[in-house]
């Protein structure tokens, strides 16, 4: 879990975050439309919740606005074991042991609100902050470098990552971000008036996002292409640790503060990118959707004490078996989904050899309106679930918390070989015995 991820990391300072709560600083933060920040939630408390979830901490370093002595005081006073003052100070705050940091990102979007840097400027200035903040002795520590956004031309995204393979020093990680930034059906112009809203859309609106999902691949494979002139050993990792839907915001909330609604949707988007991140496990080593709660392309969705699981989480949740397996080669042939100038695979499909030994296998239904009969090449038995719903923007609601959730879904054999038959729009993970 990435903190304090986003534009935000560029006016944070770490000090203001620890310490007794009551004499912490409270700043205006401009990148979330101006309200105070009282830094109540700090280095500890974050340090504490990903003890709690058994997740890996990834702290996003501000190299827009501090130095790189600053990052590096922030590294000893989380995870040095000595008696330095730093190390002191955290004891003092209520943590004797120090903490693992496994993953320390240096800036976030330096294209944009990290800077708005040039891209050999951005390159000459990680060489920088990365010659001098380093793990504590006997820690590792995989160094992410900011990397473009995929939301540019060709020249200003490809153009900057071979800037910084070429002089950004010595990093184990290039970050880049994309997000499906679907255009409303007859909208004219750029910006947030223009893009699709979470519901109540139209088909070709549908098709547009699932289309901007696919692009990912393409943002992937020519990033890769650079990174391999410079490390034909893939020994720099590339990670996607933003991306996901950027809706309109919802209306009658504040804009800055990016709530959207998550429909059925906003799941095929998820699906469809974790296909092509499980086709591409030779350069890309994580993959982190920019939200978790109540923001964009949420996982959950919260109103004071009550919780709701979104359509997205539910994909999370079926891709699972595929964590730690090993990528299997599938290709599907087929007919395609059209829908104006969009046109796709009607069936997109992933495949792995899971922990257990079991073939995983997912299959997705970019159509909206017809259901697809999937005949593979594979025999035995599978099993596992389906995501589906009666409208393409079906979504939970505090009040219909279940109106999207998967249920049991399982192959047959026809003519001797697993047969499938996927309504529309769907989403199905299986395992095969």
């Amino acid at each position: 879990m990435r903190w304090p991820g986003g534009c935000f990391a560029y006016v944070y300072n770490w000090r203001d975050g620890v310490g007794p709560r009551e004499q912490r600083p409270v700043r205006v933060n401009a990148h979330w439309g101006g309200i105070e920040e009282p830094n109540a939630f700090g280095t500890h408390e974050y340090m504490d919740l990903m003890e709690l979830i058994g997740a890996e901490p990834y702290v996003a370093g501000n190299m827009g606005t501090l130095g790189p002595l600053d990052l590096a005081d922030w590294v000893e006073y989380m995870t040095s074991d000595s008696r330095s003052t730093l190390a002191q100070q955290r004891r003092k705050n209520g943590r004797e042991k120090p903490w693992s940091v496994k993953y320390v990102g240096f800036g976030n979007e330096v294209w944009g609100c990290g800077g708005s840097m040039p891209g050999l400027y951005a390159a000459y200035l990680t060489r920088r902050f990365t010659t001098f903040v380093n793990p504590a002795p006997g820690q590792a520590m995989v160094k992410v470098a900011s990397g473009p956004t995929g939301s540019r031309s060709d020249a200003e995204v490809y153009g900057f990552t071979e800037s910084m393979m070429r002089d950004g020093g010595r990093f184990d990680a290039l970050a880049v971000h994309w997000y499906v930034r679907a255009p409303r059906a007859g909208a004219t112009g750029q910006g947030m008036a223009s893009r699709t809203h979470a519901l109540g859309f139209v088909e070709e609106e549908w098709a547009a996002a699932l289309s901007l999902a696919r692009h990912m691949d393409e943002l992937i494979v020519r990033n890769a292409q650079v990174m391999d002139r410079y490390d034909p050993q893939k020994r720099v990792a590339l990670y996607i640790d933003e991306w996901g839907a950027w809706h309109a915001p919802t209306e009658g909330t504040n804009a800055q503060f990016l709530e959207q609604q998550n429909s059925l949707r906003d799941a095929h988007i998820a699906a469809l990118t974790f296909n092509i991140f499980h086709r591409h496990t030779d350069r890309v080593k994580m993959a982190a959707i920019a939200q978790m709660v109540n923001v964009l392309q949420a996982l959950i969705l919260t109103d004071k004490e009550k919780m709701v699981l979104t359509p997205t989480y539910w994909a999370h949740q079926m891709y699972v078996p595929f964590q730690g397996a090993t990528p299997y080669p599938a290709s599907v042939s087929g007919p395609a989904y059209r829908n104006g100038r969009y046109e796709m695979p009607q069936v997109d499909v992933s495949a792995a050899r899971g922990t257990d030994g079991k073939l995983v296998l997912s299959l997705v239904n970019t159509d909206p309106r017809r259901p697809a009969r999937v005949t593979t090449g594979l025999t035995g038995r599978a099993a596992g679930q389906i995501l589906t719903a009666d409208a393409m923007d079906a979504h939970n609601t505090f009040d219909a918390p279940d109106r999207v959730r998967p249920r049991a879904f399982s192959g047959r054999t026809e003519g001797g070989r697993l047969t499938f038959d996927l309504p529309p729009k769907a989403i199905a993970v299986v395992r095969i015995d």
